[in-house]
């Protein structure tokens, strides 16, 4: 592997691979905690366009995100097919509970480290710093997301205002 895609936190190991219209992304295994069937999650007010509200997993109101709006895409209608990824991504100071909408998700997939190349050098600057690496198969590239940089501090700050809420009795 490169030092560049090594510099940028890619490692071998296994990755959850999950579709955002036609990209494929994957995230590291480990930040997994579990795989919902869509819900709706309840609303939270004034929050950022990208946060849908607070999904109830195991009695505790976790803030849930639309990645595809978090990434600049166009937000899609849930499908029978669409999932939320429930995170613990950890950060400087604590572990973020987080649920990520996806539109769907496919398999666990191992990368080895010579799969993994560093993020494509475009020749101008853009936004690319929450990709740690793609992977080239057959069918197109996944892409590798960092989550813990994808969250930038300004966007932590935001979902920490919404704490998890422990819905049990």
């Amino acid at each position: 592997m490169s030092e560049t895609a090594k510099g940028q936190g890619a490692s071998e190991g296994q990755y959850v691979t999950f579709g955002l219209g036609d990209e494929l992304f994957a995230a590291p295994v480990g930040l997994v905690r579990e795989i919902l069937t869509y819900q709706a999650p309840s609303r939270i007010p004034n929050s950022p366009d990208y946060l849908l509200g607070l999904t109830d997993v195991r009695g505790q109101g976790v803030p849930t995100a639309d990645l595809r709006i978090r990434l600049g895409m166009a937000p899609t209608e849930p499908t029978l097919n669409t999932r939320i990824l429930v995170l613990d991504i950890p950060l400087e100071d604590r572990v973020l509970s987080l649920g990520l909408v996806a539109d769907r998700v496919f398999e666990v997939a191992v990368f080895s480290a010579d799969q993994i190349e560093p993020s494509p050098d475009i020749g101008i600057k853009w936004r690319s710093d929450y990709i740690s690496g793609v992977v080239r198969r057959e069918d197109g590239f996944v892409v590798l997301i960092d989550l813990p940089r994808l969250l930038s501090s300004t966007d932590a700050v935001s979902l920490a205002s919404f704490p998890n809420i422990d819905r049990a009795a």
